[in-house]
């Protein structure tokens, strides 16, 4: 079955928000002092989040990525992963993690079937990435990226680039992927919180590519079939890839084929939108032929793009722990 929207596109990506506490506190993320968080009885089961993968997957949805917050703070994550990774017709499960809790159980996520990691990583300087997170945790992460590349996990490195912040470390991250097999994608500062001088805290894509191609010579890469939003190239000579994903100067928005579910049930078919809808009272034992006809009716409604670019952006301030990162 295909799951389409109003506008023709194809919606096989699912992602699954199980949790809304994070043991980082990002600063484009969540303010200093963390954000309210939900009561664990507001917070969907493990079984929800199942029979909510079930129906979607029952319509189209080919890949599912499990986020947070940090999703490995969760206990019982890897037992549901494995059932997720079980669902007949489920072609890709990955996860985003802040690499944090990898050095113990990168093996396990190999061993249940997750295919490929997202590692947020914003700095590679000991200052820099306790200024941008608020905890001194990167040798942690390092050692869960050392970890993912001993078990054979396949992972990504998710880097937001902010001017006067981390820009001048771009081609640091770059060359991250000479001598490692994976990909480095540099994401453009999103406003979620909407503070008031956002804009300046942007470095456009191209001005990223300007960068790279000034010290390198890079050829395009063929994305598969269920990948994002990147643009992606390599480095003659590297084994790894490096990637751009511009949701403000790019607005890929016509390519879309995603949708959301935060922790506490919220279908969200675009992230930058205050219109959700509360799956959680379907959410019963057996009941997924009334949540695939629920997704599909909202996949439908889906809006044709974001309002990033507009000086009336439609939306509310909110941190990605609470939507999903």
């Amino acid at each position: 079955m295909r799951l389409s929207d109003n506008f023709g596109r194809k919606i096989n990506y699912l992602r699954l928000s199980i949790t809304d506490r994070c043991n980082m506190r990002c600063v484009y993320c969540m303010p200093a002092d963390g954000i309210d968080k939900l009561g664990h009885a507001e917070i969907l089961s493990y079984e929800q989040f199942l029979l909510i993968a079930e129906a979607a997957v029952s319509l189209g949805i080919e890949k599912i990525r499990v986020t947070g917050g940090e999703p490995l703070v969760r206990n019982g994550i890897i037992s549901f992963l494995e059932q997720l990774a079980n669902i007949s017709g489920l072609k890709q499960l990955v996860l985003t993690t802040n690499g944090v809790l990898l050095p113990e159980m990168a093996q396990a996520l190999k061993d249940v079937g997750v295919q490929r990691l997202n590692i947020s990583l914003d700095s590679l300087q000991p200052a820099m990435f306790s200024q941008l997170t608020r905890r001194d945790l990167l040798p942690q992460v390092l050692a869960g990226i050392a970890a993912a590349e001993k078990v054979g996990l396949s992972y990504k490195i998710n880097v937001v680039v902010m001017r006067g912040f981390n820009d001048n470390e771009i081609l640091d991250f770059a060359g991250l992927t000479k001598d490692h097999d994976c990909t480095v994608r540099f994401i453009e500062y999103m406003p979620t919180l909407k503070e008031e001088d956002w804009r300046s805290l942007v470095v456009s894509s191209k001005d990223v590519l300007q960068i790279l191609h000034d010290h390198y010579c890079l050829h395009p890469v063929d994305r598969g079939a269920l990948a994002g939003p990147a643009e992606e190239f390599a480095i003659d000579g590297a084994v790894g890839q490096i990637g751009v994903i511009a949701p403000l100067s790019g607005h890929f928005c016509q390519d879309c084929n995603r949708i959301r579910i935060t922790a506490s049930g919220q279908v969200r078919t675009c992230l930058f939108s205050d219109h959700g809808f509360d799956l959680k009272p379907l959410l019963l034992p057996g009941n997924v032929d009334n949540v695939a006809r629920e997704l599909q009716r909202l996949v439908h409604d889906k809006p044709a793009c974001h309002t990033l670019n507009s000086n009336t952006a439609g939306y509310s301030p909110f941190s990605m722990a609470q939507i999903g990162g």
